[in-house]
């Protein structure tokens, strides 16, 4: 990034390890804003929804000489997605993400796929009806494939990356005979894991009808 202030150099010179970049993401406001906001604006305006922190997360990551590599967890039509920057370290998987939910946030790299470091984000990725909704996810993106769009510092271009994550073929989780046994979760774990959200941004599930 270029044009920073003095106190945004500062800032981006305390990222220096993945979990650095997730406690800078903790810090700042969860956004329900429709718009979308590069690393740069994120960085300036101390805002971002899930999208806009796994993209800044990978940003910062590619500083520290990971790949720039995000993912999206699909729902079953009944949630939001929920996009994650993940990293590789000595051969296994972590993830750095902002969340509404105190669940989906952070994964130490002690997973050996990619698969696996979805899967532990399973028990905690439900809506507010109780329901547990992650179903699928895509393949790694690599941002670098948007360089030439200034992806780091251009807002437009995050509809580019939505966009083409968007495509990506999912790859799902569940059979659907283990989609019929799922229990709800309870109340406590349900309670817990709303600590410090921005209720309104929560999804809010049209009820089934009867």
């Amino acid at each position: 990034m270029q044009n920073l202030n003095s106190s945004e150099r500062r800032i981006l010179a305390r990222l220096t390890t993945p979990n650095k970049i997730q406690n800078f993401l903790d810090e700042i406001d969860y956004s329900i804003e429709e718009t979308n906001h590069c690393p740069l604006n994120v960085l300036r305006e101390r805002i971002a929804n899930c999208f806009d922190g796994a993209v800044f997360a990978a940003a910062m990551l590619s500083r520290l000489g990971y790949p720039p590599l995000i993912l999206d967890m699909l729902p079953n039509g009944r949630d939001d997605d929920h996009v994650l920057a993940v990293y590789k370290r000595a051969r296994h998987w972590g993830a750095v993400a902002k969340s509404n939910f105190a669940g989906l946030r952070f994964r130490e790299p002690v997973y050996r796929t990619v698969r696996e470091l979805v899967m532990s984000y399973f028990e905690q990725y439900y809506n507010v009806d109780r329901e547990k909704t992650l179903r699928a996810y895509t393949r790694p993106l690599n941002l670098q494939v948007f360089d030439k769009y200034q992806w780091t510092t251009c807002n437009e271009t995050m509809e580019k990356v939505e966009e083409h994550l968007s495509k990506l073929r999912p790859v799902c989780l569940l059979t659907r005979h283990m989609i019929a046994g799922l229990s709800p979760v309870d109340e406590r774990s349900c309670q817990a894991g709303l600590i410090g959200a921005n209720k309104a941004g929560l999804y809010k599930p049209q009820h089934k009808s009867r």
